[in-house]
């Protein structure tokens, strides 16, 4: 299990690092259309959404009475979907202002440092007492890292989106 999600997160952080590179400093801080953020804002708001696993999992758990991986379909199902519009926490909106790729990509590694180090060091079918996502029980450890990996997945879909608008390919 701790070798596929490790995996898992390797691949994810690919693919949105390869995105990101794509995008110039200028495209970087532009806004593609109407209501949308910039390729900026959705990278802080994938940090915003990825960061605090090693604080929650060294948190309050429990032992798990239920699958360890129960949630990871509805989880999938939900975020993967990319015709859904979801309505983002305040605490998850990222400022209006100039980004640096440079330093988004350091927060980047960080994250995906954070998460490998998790995945390596804790029991992954713990539940996490301490937070939960609005509109779901509390979820396991395992589908935690599922959650930021999938959440990351949609956002790196949506920075394709966004690059293929701006560049107009």
């Amino acid at each position: 299990m701790k070798a596929d999600v490790q995996k898992d997160i390797v691949e994810t952080f690919k693919k949105l690092n390869e995105i990101l590179f794509k995008f110039s400093e200028n495209e970087l801080n532009q806004i593609p259309f109407q209501g949308s953020w910039t390729p900026g804002q959705v990278v802080q708001h994938i940090i915003l959404a990825s960061s605090g696993f090693p604080q929650l999992f060294a948190g309050k758990t429990e032992k798990t009475s239920r699958k360890p991986d129960e949630k990871i379909k509805d989880i999938e199902g939900l975020f993967l979907n990319f015709n859904i519009k979801m309505d983002v926490p305040v605490f998850l909106k990222p400022k209006e202002k100039e980004y640096s790729k440079n330093e988004l990509n350091l927060e980047l590694l960080k994250i995906e440092s954070e998460l490998l180090d998790c995945a390596e060091k804790y029991d992954l079918t713990l539940t996490c007492l301490d937070f939960q996502v609005p509109g779901f029980d509390k979820f396991t450890m395992y589908e935690w890292i599922d959650f930021a990996l999938v959440h990351t997945q949609r956002h790196t879909h949506q920075l394709n989106t966004i690059f293929q608008y701006i560049t107009k390919l």
